[in-house]
């Protein structure tokens, strides 16, 4: 019943129904190889469609022995077009007398989430307008253009170089928010070209792969900030990071660096080496060894044209160096945006919550304004993209009010701040978990 099979572990009565089962049974399977999930009552065994999954089979994972219905519905734009992809894994349903959700969640916060979403369907949230997304690509490009000119016109001394390092740094940030827009499936009806124009976006204007980003990306969004589950607090023991983790490394001895001084050195291995050098690294080691050799030829297309452009006037040295360069001060926009809505929550292991609980103990808000939602790629609304996903991020604004009032009621803490502060809570966020570190590791 348990093992890989697919249409064999159809389980039927006397009667030709689906078996049912208790939650107690669908949590004992949660290992590799022996996975189900439920959604909508429903019991599925995805033991092998796992290796076939496009978001990759560590996201499903995640929700093995678990109700997965919030999570199914906040990734999957076109839900019945996936349900069909369900049905032949289908071996039966959660019993009459079971919840609907498992692990004692709260079925009506549940139930009011679900209304939420229906209602900001119904009122053309998930609708995108077209021109925002025309709009952001042409600033890109004209980013990318202005780029090239200035050295045309003006040469390649010191100052120029460093005005044009500045402005296509700005450009890599920005088609960053834009191929991150594409690879949520929030702009086109179909996935498909979806899908066409984040590998054009990520592999030919950024250089990077459409299906590394979607392995660890999509990782993060399932299981935002749980340890072994988010790959983005994975920090490598170069960090620790939360309340748990410093007093767990802390009590165990360990100390790889001196972590009570993260706060310092992270000015220095943090945001100056993320992107440019591991990240650089990680992208083309996934794509050889997993042989994705047309996100590889998306992202040689890039280097391509870069250097065709570059190398007539640096010379190959230095337009390598201008290249790295703008990874350099691209990696700061990144690494400061990306965590400062993040590193500063709750950070822990796994807790079982249910969506909307667990989105905002791992997500805050930065205060909205034209600024910040330019240089953010209106990831400062992080809780309303975190909630849906699949969302346009124009209408993050609209959705905000509505989640908020759903906060109030169940008394789920919805946090906003200024840039400022969120900035200076990564920092000092940091600085907390190095001294809950060096308690436990002289203490205990």
């Amino acid at each position: 019943m348990g093992g890989g099979g697919q249409q064999t572990d159809r389980i039927t009565d006397t009667n030709g129904r689906f078996s049912t089962y208790t939650w107690d049974e669908v949590q004992k399977h949660t290992k590799s190889g022996d996975q189900w999930i439920v959604v909508e009552r429903k019991v599925y065994n995805v033991s092998q469609w796992v290796k076939r999954h496009p978001g990759g089979r560590r996201i499903i994972g995640h929700y093995a022995g678990e109700d997965a219905t919030e999570a199914f519905t906040a990734f999957h734009p076109d839900l019945l077009l996936v349900r069909k992809y369900l049905k032949p894994l289908l071996i039966g349903e959660l019993e009459a007398s079971e919840p609907s959700q498992d692990r004692q969640k709260n079925a009506a916060l549940v139930e009011d989430f679900r209304l939420l979403r229906e209602r900001l369907e119904a009122e053309g949230c998930f609708k995108t307008q077209p021109l925002f997304f025309i709009l952001h690509l042409a600033h890109i490009l004209l980013l990318e253009a202005i780029g090239l000119m200035l050295v045309w016109y003006f040469g390649t001394g010191w100052i120029n170089t460093a005005i044009v390092a500045v402005i296509l740094a700005t450009a890599q940030s920005q088609a960053g928010w834009l191929q991150h827009d594409f690879g949520h499936l929030s702009v086109f009806k179909t996935s498909g070209w979806n899908h066409l124009v984040h590998k054009f976006i990520i592999g030919h204007l950024k250089g990077a792969s459409a299906e590394w980003w979607n392995h660890r990306h999509f990782q993060h969004h399932a299981k935002p900030n749980v340890f072994k589950k988010d790959p983005d607090v994975n920090m490598l023991n170069a960090f620790v990071v939360g309340n748990v983790q410093p007093v767990e490394y802390g009590i165990k001895k360990i100390k790889y660096l001196p972590y009570n001084h993260q706060h310092k050195y992270f000015f220095f291995i943090g945001p100056p080496l993320l992107i440019p050098v591991y990240f650089q690294f990680q992208i083309f080691h996934n794509m050889i060894t997993h042989g994705l050799w047309v996100d590889l030829a998306w992202c040689i297309s890039y280097y391509v044209r870069y250097f065709l452009c570059y190398t007539q006037f640096y010379g190959v040295f230095w337009a390598v160096l201008l290249f790295n360069f703008v990874r350099f001060l691209e990696s700061h926009w990144f690494v400061w945006v990306t965590q400062m809505s993040h590193i500063p929550m709750d950070i822990d292991y796994e807790k079982h919550q249910d969506w909307l609980n667990m989105q905002l103990d791992a997500t805050c808000n930065i205060e909205q304004s034209s600024f910040n939602d330019w240089f953010s790629g209106h990831l400062n609304f992080q809780i309303e993209h975190h909630l849906f996903p699949t969302m346009p991020r124009h209408n993050y604004w609209r959705a905000a009010p509505r989640v908020r009032a759903l906060c109030d009621k169940y008394g789920v803490k919805y946090e906003e701040k200024s840039l400022y502060e969120a900035f200076a809570d990564v920092v000092r966020s940091l600085e907390k978990s190095g001294e809950l570190w060096l308690d436990a590791y002289l203490n205990k």
